[in-house]
């Protein structure tokens, strides 16, 4: 049963009395609220979400419950008594042990935030990087307008590659310039992951987690990320791809060293995945180019369970010739996570001798490494 935090009685309380609370509230108020206003609390407390509503009374709503660790939540505010619509007004959020207060003067979207550390720092944190992020967001609805032909030739991937470079750029130099100023920010590990990469750059990500606090090292976020930097270290450049099996389209066994003496794209895709498809064409191009000059690829695809024919189906239609493998586990696919792959298309250039050339080829790039290192 979730216990009520009185937010008067928490804020008049000293900081170490904070920390052993174990529940955390949320206080709003709202100036100018409309008859029939609600608020609603979108979280995951554990493994499975969560959504919570309130009226709001009096100018004000009030939410609390438990977590065990930092979590991400939505605020949701309906203005009316016909609820949130097709276009609901929302906030982002973390929650913490702790109480958060949320003033809201018209639209909730564009609140202030006080209280909880966590919630002040993500506020702080998100507002630096939302041009950027909004930016980056229309490229992605641009995509989803796109036509079939665009993706399918590439152009529209090549034109929104291109617009979205100096918004990443950006973004990348102020979440770096964040890390270095907050080394105990919870947030500085979402701001390390995505300057990082993937797949992930060991030199970059190692520079700046020396950076962070002893306590954020130490954390459990911080240990996992040490993790990620380790096995990245097996899958840089010049490292030797490990091995594997993995069945193909007959069910057959596959090893990557059965490819030794060639050189080697270990492309990883998926039948749902857009980008994968719209790289498709410049993978089967440079394929065609060079598949009589030791080159060949060796496709595994993120597909899940039951989709053996969305998969088939994706091959034959996008004419991949190559040899394709699949354990039909979407993200828990084996050689994902032997490569510590967190997002497709991802793929890794091997040389005849077993050595990681390059990674994350696209596009022209890769028919370019091709003729540098077949010259």
């Amino acid at each position: 049963m979730m216990k009520k935090v009185i937010l008067t009685a928490v804020l008049s309380l000293p900081l170490f009395v904070w920390a052993q609370n174990d529940t955390f509230s949320i206080e709003g108020k709202v100036s100018k609220p409309k008859k029939g206003a609600k608020a609603y609390l979108v979280y995951m407390p554990g493994e499975i979400g969560k959504i919570d509503s309130c009226e709001v009374k009096n100018g004000a709503f009030s939410f609390s419950g438990k977590v065990s660790r930092p979590t991400h939540a939505i605020l949701k505010l309906s203005h009316s008594e016909r609820g949130l619509g097709k276009n609901p007004d929302y906030y982002i959020i973390y929650v913490e042990n702790g109480a958060t207060v949320v003033s809201v003067k018209d639209s909730i979207k564009y609140a202030s935030i006080s209280g909880a550390k966590i919630s002040v720092d993500y506020d702080r944190y998100s507002k630096l990087i939302a041009p950027q992020k909004l930016a980056l967001e229309n490229l992605d609805k641009e995509w989803a307008a796109g036509t079939e032909a665009e993706k399918k030739d590439g152009s529209l991937a090549k034109r929104l590659r291109s617009k979205a470079q100096p918004f990443n750029e950006e973004k990348q130099r102020i979440q770096r310039e964040y890390i270095l100023k907050n080394p105990d920010s919870y947030f500085s590990f979402s701001a390390l992951k995505d300057v990082s990469g993937s797949p992930l750059d060991v030199e970059k990500a190692e520079q700046l987690f020396s950076t962070l606090s002893a306590s954020n090292k130490s954390s459990a976020a911080g240990q996992s990320f040490a993790k990620q930097i380790a096995l990245a270290k097996k899958t840089s450049k010049g490292a030797i791809a490990p091995d594997f099996a993995q069945t193909d389209v007959n069910g057959k066994d596959v090893k990557l060293s059965d490819f030794k003496g060639k050189y080697v794209l270990l492309d990883f895709w998926a039948s749902w995945c857009g980008p994968c498809r719209a790289e498709n064409p410049n993978v089967v191009a440079t394929f065609h180019k060079f598949k009589d000059k030791n080159f060949t690829v060796l496709g595994v695809s993120l597909d899940n369970p039951g989709k053996r024919e969305d998969w088939l189906k994706a091959i034959e239609k996008d004419k991949l010739e190559w040899t394709q493998l699949s354990d039909l586990q979407g993200w828990k696919n084996a050689v994902a996570g032997l490569y510590g792959v967190r997002s497709i298309p991802q793929n890794y250039l091997i040389g005849p001798d077993g050595k990681i050339i390059a990674s994350n080829l696209r596009g022209n790039d890769l028919a370019a490494k091709l003729e540098e290192v077949l010259k």
